[in-house]
């Protein structure tokens, strides 16, 4: 059986007001691959600690990584198979605002083969 990883695909939209959008000084993004790791990278065009969390739907912290001001590229790999089936948030987040991402861990159903053999 293998997680399935569902629905992270990130864009710079953040969390402040909508009517008054800001840029920050971070971008991030995060895809699937395809052993079904989450990949998250963050790109930074200023020196600011940038911190990456992922959540369960009871809001406990799975994942916690804290990126320094030094850093300016940063990647990284986050192996969900250990995790329950379910909803998580994955969330990009520095003093200037955040980029969440909602994901949806699910089993793969095994799928079994019936062969039958008949002789005459």
């Amino acid at each position: 059986m293998s997680k399935l990883a569902v629905s992270i695909l990130m864009s710079a939209a953040t969390l402040a007001n909508p009517t008054t959008p800001k840029t920050m000084s971070f971008d991030a993004s995060a895809f699937v691959t395809i052993d079904n790791q989450i990949r998250v990278s963050v790109s930074k065009t200023a020196e600011v600690p940038v911190e990456i969390v992922l959540r369960n739907a009871e809001n406990q912290v799975i994942f916690r990584q804290d990126i320094s001001k030094k850093e300016a590229k940063y990647a990284v790999k986050l192996n969900v198979n250990e995790l329950a089936d379910g909803k998580y948030e994955l969330e990009v987040k520095s003093n200037e605002g955040s980029i969440r991402k909602q994901l949806n861990l699910s089993t793969r159903p095994v799928a079994q083969t019936t062969r039958i053999v008949a002789m005459q």
